[in-house]
């Protein structure tokens, strides 16, 4: 069985914006400052919680100058975060008073939403629901713990065909039908503590999106050690499906597949984890590359543009 949601990437366009969005107004934590081990000269920017548990991280390659990519199947189409149910008036204030438009709030499975759209224009929800999940509140951030963002709340996959993809959720990866609403079809895993919701929105009337900047790149399941992985990678082999070796991403060792429906999977360790280059009470602070990528470290530092997180944040 799935543990849960690891993390969830997106393509963004300028680095210091996405910074500023997600750290600043927000009031996520940049648990890492690194690079995308397989293009070096963009930034990997990982956000969450204090101390960057799976579950909390939502991570961006940026890469400046980028256009929009268009909306369609074959993405996932929202990301959304869990908030306290007590915090609804708090988010609206704080986004209205930021110029952020909020469609909202909604009902959907029996809790409020809001919906708005982050810098490069990818759709963002806050779901205000209650959650068991142990999060480390950061130190650093302009949100206070009562109203701060908890963890990764859900995704929702946008796909022409249920069917095929319905079947790698329920069949492959064991996450359970729970709730319907018209075109929406909602799906659970694992413990309530660590629990993985993903909704499959069927839009047959869409066409099949292009990525760029505001787009998600994938969604990455947990499994907890590199032998959960290892079986993991054999069940989707023996689907029939294409699926990478396993890749050393420094934090967390990664396979990745292509579902049916046109979506990226990755499945994910939770360790070893964020702490082990760099202690925690100075995560996110420097530029952390891999051992194979030191060598090219004075390069790779003229490319990237220069990110600064602000300093003076005002907690609300």
């Amino acid at each position: 069985m799935i543990n849960g949601i690891h993390h969830i990437t997106a393509l963004a366009s300028d680095p210091q914006r996405n910074l500023d969005f997600y750290a600043c107004i927000l009031g996520l934590r940049l648990v890492k400052r690194t690079v995308n081990f397989d293009a070096p000269d963009v930034y990997h920017l990982y956000y969450g919680d204090e101390i960057g548990q799976p579950g909390t991280i939502l991570t961006f390659f940026p890469f400046p100058n980028a256009v929009r990519g268009k909306r369609g199947t074959g993405e996932i189409s929202a990301v959304a975060f869990q908030v306290p149910p007590a915090a609804l008036e708090f988010w609206v204030e704080r986004l209205s008073k930021y110029g952020i438009h909020i469609d909202g709030p909604f009902n959907r499975f029996g809790d409020e939403f809001i919906s708005f759209q982050d810098p490069d224009g990818m759709t963002v929800e806050l779901v205000f629901s209650a959650s068991q999940f142990a999060f480390r509140h950061w130190s650093g951030s302009p949100i206070s713990s009562e109203f701060s963002i908890r963890r990764l709340h859900s995704a929702t996959l946008t796909v022409a065909r249920r069917e095929e993809t319905d079947w790698i959720l329920q069949n492959l990866l064991e996450l359970g039908l729970s709730a319907q609403d018209d075109a929406r079809f909602r799906y659970v895993s694992g413990t309530r503590e660590g629990e993985a919701t993903v909704d499959l929105l069927v839009r047959k009337d869409l066409p099949i999106a292009r990525q760029s900047a505001g787009s998600v790149h994938h969604i990455a399941w947990r499994t907890t050690d590199s032998a959960g992985q290892m079986k993991w990678r054999k069940a989707i082999a023996d689907s029939g499906m294409h699926v990478t070796e396993i890749l050393d991403r420094q934090y967390f060792q990664s396979i990745y597949f292509r579902e049916p429906g046109g979506i990226l999977f990755e499945i994910a360790t939770d360790t070893p984890g964020f702490a082990v280059d760099e202690k925690v009470e100075n995560l996110g602070v420097e530029l952390k590359l891999p051992p194979w990528l030191e060598s090219e470290r004075q390069k790779l530092e003229r490319l990237l543009p220069p990110i600064e997180m602000k300093q003076k944040l005002v907690v609300e």
